[in-house]
């Protein structure tokens, strides 16, 4: 039976990031995929211009109504914007206890441009981060989690990893991706695994959405592998794959998205 795998994010009509890149990924990955909408973002492949936050009380709407409805295998969390939809979220999982729950905690998209509010920061780490599974931090977005500077070596990821999980996360998956060197290095850590996670750093400037593609696929991969490192390790190869085939498409003047169905296409 195919899983059913949904994502709880913000849209991005260029398709290489939020909801629509998550989507694909999830089809990628053998999952049937469904979306709740938490922001109408105005974006492309060169920024982000205007962002319409869906008011709390109708991202309620969309998640009681499916779930009242559809089996729910997995979840991933990504743009939420404000305070308001992440307690409505927060609600929601209390009621619903879906299983697998990926949060990736977007907070500034790659062209610097923040996605959630200042003031919503607080209730993500302290209110929704031990509700989920597993947390996606890059390092920029565990600094500013965790209040600290930004990490600038490999050396201080394990520490910083055990800092998040004292947050309440139960796994935390610490993206290396903006350290230098030809290797991009992730560490996964909690339940007894604190293990490295190493891929090749592509060349390319199309990585619009890898986060949320990264994220999406593990949540797609976690119902059907036995555990989160199996699952983690495959994303981390699909979503390298992805970057490689990038350079097939043609899409925007920014960063290009990544090559979703490169397997396919």
């Amino acid at each position: 039976m195919l899983p059913n795998v949904l994502t709880i994010a913000g849209t991005d009509p260029s398709g290489g990031a939020g909801v629509q890149a998550d989507l694909k990924a999830f089809s990628a990955n053998g999952a049937y995929g469904m979306s709740v909408i938490t922001a109408l973002v105005a974006q492309t492949t060169t920024g982000v211009v205007e962002v319409q936050e869906v008011p709390p009380e109708f991202v309620t709407a969309q998640l009681v109504t499916l779930l009242d409805d559809v089996r729910v295998d997995a979840v991933k969390i990504g743009m939420l914007a404000n305070a308001g939809v992440i307690h409505a979220v927060i609600e929601v999982l209390d009621r619903y206890a879906p299983p697998h729950v990926v949060l990736d905690p977007v907070m500034v998209a790659k062209s610097g441009d923040r996605l959630l509010a200042p003031d919503a920061v607080g209730a993500l780490r302290d209110e929704l981060l031990p509700r989920v599974d597993l947390i996606t931090p890059n390092l920029p977005e565990a600094a500013d989690l965790l209040g600290e500077p930004e990490l600038t070596d490999v050396e201080g990821m394990p520490a910083q990893a055990e800092r998040l999980a004292g947050l309440g996360a139960k796994q935390v998956l610490l993206k290396g991706g903006h350290l230098a060197g030809e290797s991009s290095v992730d560490l996964l850590h909690g339940d007894g695994v604190s293990e490295f996670l190493s891929s090749e750093r592509v060349a390319t400037t199309n990585d619009h959405g890898t986060g949320c593609t990264l994220s999406a696929a593990i949540a797609a991969l976690r119902p059907q592998r036995p555990d989160w490192l199996t699952a983690v390790r495959e994303s981390k190869d699909y979503l390298t794959g992805a970057l490689r085939a990038a350079e097939q498409l043609d899409v925007g003047h920014g960063h290009g998205p990544v090559h979703h169905f490169y397997r396919w296409w």
